[in-house]
């Protein structure tokens, strides 16, 4: 039995959680929200974030970030990417840290914003670590909704470091009946297609939403979009120092990129269907502002965030990316959803669309 530190209790690392537990470990989850943990220790339920679901007596949590990260074999990172800096520094001094004895997984997706610019996590996490931990981080990720994991559906995931050891390690940590975990060295190709497939998936659920109203745009039209989000992913992984061109095909990406877009549990596919459906953008000026915002919005698409620190590699990289800086500009206010959606698939198609082609037979002036 190992005993394991999980900070951050969103979904996802609740879901992950129970699945640690359920495989016999003693697991210790942090959680800022005072219900988060009471429910948790009291009751055996995240009725916060994941409502419903039963989690093993072996998995308890604390309000005090220090205690979950102390003597544990293995620390997992769940907090989402705006949080994840200042959530890190306040465990570094841990001794399990600081003297490197504990292995560290990652399940955060998106960038960091630092004073560099905007970085892909693992690269920027080694540089606030102990020096012994540069590639020795592991990064998790894959085709993996929290809902269906928490209730045992079949998963598979992928376990990614330089150090194959580590990597191992967190593949027996997390490897059950039904969660399949694989190896991979490409840290970079894996972090890139966890990133990127939110972005896309905003542009899906835009794309998604006008489909009810549209007879020219269906079911081929968004695998057209999906083909095209896949090509950018590669592209951008490519342009950054992704290893290995057999990521891009596998559940990491593509695997990833279809639940994404196509599960009705997808928090980007959501936002881009309210983007349409509830004119979610109206209030907002651009961008920071929205994502400032997302408290009240009520959940976190991590596609917002991730677009925004991309754009800036994007341009220094001088990359042809039509749909998801499509996205960019849609949730900067720099065109309407609907205008950016025609230029995209404009884009998609080789220009054989033209302007006015696309019938969505409904007045969507209001929000567009």
């Amino acid at each position: 039995m190992s005993k394991v530190g999980i900070i951050g209790a969103g979904a996802w690392g609740t879901a992950i959680a129970k699945n640690i537990g359920e495989n016999g470990h003693d697991v210790l989850m942090w959680a800022f929200e005072e219900d988060v943990v009471k429910g948790i220790n009291d009751d055996n339920e995240n009725r916060r974030y994941l409502p419903g679901i039963r989690l093993p007596k072996a998995v308890k949590a604390s309000t005090d970030i220090r205690e979950a990260a102390s003597g544990r074999e293995f620390i997992i990172l769940a907090s989402p990417s705006l949080f994840l800096l200042s959530t890190i520094r306040q465990i570094l001094t841990v001794p399990s840290i600081m003297e490197g004895e504990a292995v560290i997984g990652v399940l955060t997706k998106g960038f960091m914003l630092t004073n560099r610019g905007p970085r892909l996590i693992i690269e920027t996490l080694e540089d606030y670590l102990p020096g012994f931990y540069k590639g020795n981080l592991v990064y998790i990720s894959g085709p993996s909704h929290a809902e269906e994991v928490s209730r045992g559906i079949l998963t598979g995931l992928i376990s990614a470091s330089q150090n194959p050891r580590n990597s191992i390690k967190i593949r027996e940590l997390l490897n059950s009946r039904t969660l399949m975990m694989f190896s991979s060295l490409d840290v970079v190709g894996v972090q890139v297609s966890a990133a990127l497939k939110n972005v896309i998936a905003i542009a899906f659920g835009i794309l998604d939403a006008l489909k009810e109203y549209s007879g020219s745009v269906g079911d081929n039209t968004e695998s057209l979009l999906l083909a095209g989000g896949l090509n950018e992913i590669q592209q951008f992984g490519a342009a950054v120092g992704a290893s290995h061109p057999e990521t891009f095909t596998s559940i990491a990406a593509v695997g990833d990129l279809d639940v994404t877009c196509r599960s009705i549990h997808g928090r980007n596919r959501r936002f881009g269907r309210e983007i349409i459906l509830k004119d979610l953008l109206q209030k907002y000026s651009g961008i920071d502002e929205l994502i400032n915002d997302f408290q009240n919005i009520g959940y976190l698409p991590e596609g917002a965030v991730a677009v925004r620190a991309m754009k800036e590699i994007v341009d220094r990289q001088k990359l042809k990316m039509p749909i998801s800086m499509g996205v960019y500009r849609i949730l900067n206010k720099e065109s309407k959803p609907l205008e950016e959606s025609e230029r995209i698939l404009q884009t998609l198609t080789g220009a054989s669309i033209k302007p006015g082609d696309i019938d969505f037979h409904v007045d969507l002036s209001k929000h567009l």
